[in-house]
């Protein structure tokens, strides 16, 4: 499953910019036929190299929030949150590479501080971009009224 997701991001990441296989893997001085086992899923690239990958390739946070949306609805749930909603740069497909991701939440009943902290912290970890959540009682303050109108389901 892992592999799977890897190798879509890797592949989705050299698909974004429009960079051939034989490019990529000159730029992160792997062979092409390492590179086609990591984006076929046969081989799994070590961290470092994964970030070798973002780094040549500028990933964008939407790619990887693409990938993992089923982890970070799991997350949600873990964290008693619920309705995870995208907005900001992501959503209007102007993300760059130092982008972050916003999200906009529900919380359960019992839901606290401690939860959305480490709400934060897995989808970090899961997508390795920054990661700022609001949560559905802070839009009544004006400057968050237009994330509701903006924000799409992840």
């Amino acid at each position: 499953m892992q592999s799977e997701r890897t190798a879509r991001l890797v592949r989705l990441a050299r698909a974004d910019i429009g960079m051939s296989l034989d490019a990529l893997a000159r730029a992160v001085r792997l062979s092409a036929s390492t590179l086609a086992a990591y984006e076929a899923g046969t081989a799994v690239p070590d961290p470092q190299t994964l970030g070798m990958v973002a780094a040549a390739t500028e990933m964008r946070p939407s790619i990887p929030l693409a990938v993992h949306s089923d982890d970070i609805r799991v997350e949600a749930t873990r964290h008693r949150l619920r309705d995870v909603r995208v907005f900001g740069s992501v959503v209007r497909g102007a993300d760059t590479a130092g982008s972050d991701i916003d999200l906009l939440v529900r919380t359960e009943p019992g839901a606290d501080l401690f939860d959305l902290a480490g709400f934060v912290v897995a989808v970090e970890a899961v997508t390795g971009f920054p990661v700022d959540v609001l949560t559905e009682d802070q839009l009544d303050d004006e400057h968050f009224a237009h994330v509701r109108d903006d924000a799409v389901p992840l």
